[in-house]
Parts: C-alpha cells; sequence; structure tokens
C-alpha cells in the first residue's frame, strides 16, 4: 500500500530502522523485526547507512523482508548527491522488484572528494522518479536546515519538492513541540498541502544529544537541559526519562491533531514499546 493512502485513512504511528552495519546481514535483525510488529506500526522506513555510502542492496533488502516477511508496509530510503542517474535508476529497479511501493528521497551526505554528478538536491531525485509507479515522501526540517540560511528559505524549498512530486514529508527530530506547531503553520501559509508527519526521537545519552544537536540543528528546551544534567551518570534513569519525554510529546502531537507520528527507533525495539505503551 501507498503510504499517501495510509494518511488519507488514519493518523499513522511509524517507526525507522536501519540497516546491520558492517559485515552484520539482514538476518540480525529479524528478532529486531519480530519485536517491532507486536507494536502493530503503520509503516516502517528503512534508511542508508550513515553518510549515504552504503550498500543500497541492504536497504532494499532490509525494507523487502520488513513488507514480504512482517507483513508491514515499508519505505526505502533514497539518496542522490554520490549517485549518478544509471546509479539512482538501478536502484529504483531493485526497489520495485522487492515489492516496495513507497521511497524517501533524499539529497544525502556529500562525501568529501565526490563532487556531485546528475544530481544536486533531492527535488532532483524527486524530478527523476516521478513517473514511477511509486508513492515519494521527502525530508522537512521544523527548525529548518543546518545548511539553510532561515527556516523559511527551507520552507520554500519544501514546496517545490511537493510540487515536483512529494506526496508526503517526515519531519527531523525536534525537542520542542511548539516548534514544530509553528512549523506547521509557516507551511500552510506557503501552499504545503500534503501531509507532514512527525520525526520524535528519544535521548539517551548527553553524547547522543549534542551530536543531534551538531548533526540537525535541534534546540534543547530547559526542561531537556534539566534532565541531562540530573542523569548524565545513570544511563538506566536517563534512559527512562528520555523515554518518558518523547512518549510526552508524541501525547501532545497526537491530542493536536498532527497528520502523525515517526519514531526513530535506533533498532531498539524496548524503546519503541516504552513510547507506545505511554501513548496509549
Amino acid at each position: 500500500m501507498k503510504i499517501s493512502e495510509i494518511f488519507k485513512n488514519k493518523t499513522p504511528i511509524s517507526f525507522e530502522i536501519f540497516p546491520p552495519k558492517g559485515d552484520l546481514s539482514v538476518e540480525t535483525l529479524r528478532d529486531t523485526l519480530s519485536s517491532l510488529k507486536k507494536l502493530n506500526p503503520d509503516f516502517i522506513s528503512v534508511t542508508y547507512s550513515a553518510g549515504g555510502t552504503g550498500n543500497s542492496a541492504k536497504t532494499v533488502e532490509l525494507a523487502s523482508v520488513v513488507k514480504n516477511e512482517f507483513g508491514i508496509e515499508s519505505m526505502a530510503h533514497l539518496t542522490c548527491i554520490n549517485s549518478d542517474r544509471q546509479t539512482v535508476r538501478k536502484v529504483v529497479s531493485d526497489i520495485k522488484n522487492a515489492g516496495i511501493e513507497n521511497v524517501l528521497a533524499l539529497r544525502g551526505d556529500i562525501i568529501e572528494g565526490n563532487e556531485p554528478t546528475d544530481f544536486k538536491t533531492a527535488a532532483d531525485l524527486i524530478e527523476e522518479i516521478k513517473d514511477e509507479p511509486l508513492c515519494i515522501g521527502a525530508a522537512c526540517y521544523p527548525e529548518g536546515h543546518v545548511a539553510c540560511q532561515s527556516v523559511e528559505k527551507d520552507i520554500e524549498y519544501l514546496k517545490v519538492k511537493q510540487d515536483k512530486g512529494a506526496s508526503f514529508f517526515v519531519s527531523q527530530l525536534f525537542f520542542e513541540n511548539r516548534s514544530f506547531y509553528d512549523f506547521i503553520e509557516k507551511t500552510k501559509r506557503a501552499g504545503i498541502t500534503v501531509p507532514i508527519t512527525a520525526g520524535i526521537m528519544p535521548m539517551l545519552s548527553k553524547s547522543q544529544v549534542s551530536r543531534m544537536i551538531f548533526m540537525c540543528g535541534a534546540s534543547l528546551p530547559s526542561e531537556i537541559i534539566r534532565i541531562l544534567n540530573k542523569y548524565e551518570n545513570d544511563e538506566i534513569s536517563l534512559k527512562k526519562a528520555g523515554i518518558e519525554y518523547a512518549a510526552s510529546q508524541a501525547r501532545d502531537l497526537i491530542s493536536n491533531g498532527v497528520d502523525g507520528v515517526h519514531l526513530y527507533t535506533m533498532n531498539k525495539p524496548e524503546i519503541a514499546s516504552g513510547i507506545m505503551e505511554r501513548i496509549k
């Protein structure tokens, strides 16, 4: 099923997982998927490896396992900045042959020393694949992309992605719901009409949060700072507090009528389970 159809019928709660790294096989994630299936996600997205440098075959293979073995709708991430048109077309063919109907079209991280060839932006990728029988999602950034000069300019580019064929957007993580609500209001004024699902990642450590701030530009509300200071030397308590905070974010988002909630699970079913229990 195309994810755009899921949005028409409900407020989906979805998960993100990443392929096994190094020499690990997809087999290593079957236990993870068994646990996630019990939580009844509406779809699961599967990333490329960090930096977009990994083998896309693992992404496609895992997305196929999610859909064809576990019966959960899947979405394969597809990056373009380090690929030429022929390579992208090959991956798209693999995706379709695996029975996957949904892709998340992303620019990806530029590899140092590599110059972009056929694609410079996610919009270029969307333009390339818009006539394929695929439902195309794209990323959005409630506080603006770190490389963009303003949220407003970022939203202008979001409209370009919508106009080229994006059927929905998945947001980057954020820790303050008000920033997401403000973002949604701005997107409506800019003519964004497709669903936008809110990306939530629970904090597990101070180093993880610091890394996310650097990579994503997410701001920290005072409550998060207090939690990090209180539990920075107590991993178990910090993990519990992180799950509680993420669940409170999700409950508030759902009660305020967001289009969907997307949980960054970090391949840890206990995190997804903890949040889902608290949402219910």
